[in-house]
């Protein structure tokens, strides 16, 4: 290894100290509690040195989200690739978020659970992998409208409920880890065929596939 590779391998160990521990502040401390200079603290570095890296906390912030996202990505582009049909693939894309969020619960909890202001966020939406993951889901959403899967319906509108449903059940498994969950897998098989029967253009279609398994 060259001393040059060493000092990239270092900058890149040191970027992702600095995501850990913001997301990990933001989660215990809410992100509008979180300075800087704090996250500076947790990490024995100046302040000067995190900004050497990102721009400002809402850039911090962007880049966790990313790196949520990018995961949700990897996967959910594995899944739209796989021969199967459609609804199996709504359902699959589903699950994996869900057990995502279940793995990793702070990068959830500072992507999806935390209060931060959208504006920080929305003028990189359109490029980024957040939207990347959505469209994802929309396109597997729009299969299952063209095949006659489900009804004819806004695909965008019907992807926002959908996302909607998931994000209940993933939040309150994350929360409420102690509730007396009855079965937690039939549970989460159950939400995601209940989701997709309210979209069916025929109510028997809904059930037809196989509980999804990401």
């Amino acid at each position: 290894m060259t001393s040059r590779d060493r000092r990239e391998r270092e900058k890149e160990a040191l970027r992702q100290e600095i995501l850990d521990a913001a997301r990990d502040l933001f989660v215990q401390e809410g992100y509008e509690n979180v300075s800087m200079r704090r996250i500076a603290e947790k990490i024995d570095y100046s302040p000067t040195t995190i900004y050497l890296y990102f721009e400002d906390k809402a850039d911090l912030l962007f880049h966790i989200c990313e790196e949520t996202f990018t995961k949700l990505v990897t996967k959910g582009e594995k899944i739209l690739a796989e021969k199967t049909d459609p609804l199996t693939k709504v359902k699959r894309i589903g699950r994996n978020y869900i057990e995502f969020g279940l793995k990793h619960p702070n990068h959830y909890k500072v992507t999806f659970m935390v209060q931060h202001s959208h504006d920080e966020l929305k003028e990189r939406y359109e490029n980024s992998m957040g939207h990347r993951a959505f469209e994802l889901l929309r396109s597997s959403v729009e299969e299952c409208i063209k095949t006659g899967i489900f009804r004819k319906v806004d695909p965008g509108m019907a992807s926002q409920a959908l996302w909607a449903g998931v994000h209940g059940i993933t939040s309150l498994l994350i929360a409420k880890p102690l509730f007396p969950w009855v079965e937690k897998q039939k549970t989460i098989d159950l939400v995601l065929d209940s989701l997709c029967a309210g979209l069916s253009k025929d109510k028997k279609k809904s059930g037809a596939a196989k509980p999804a398994r990401a």
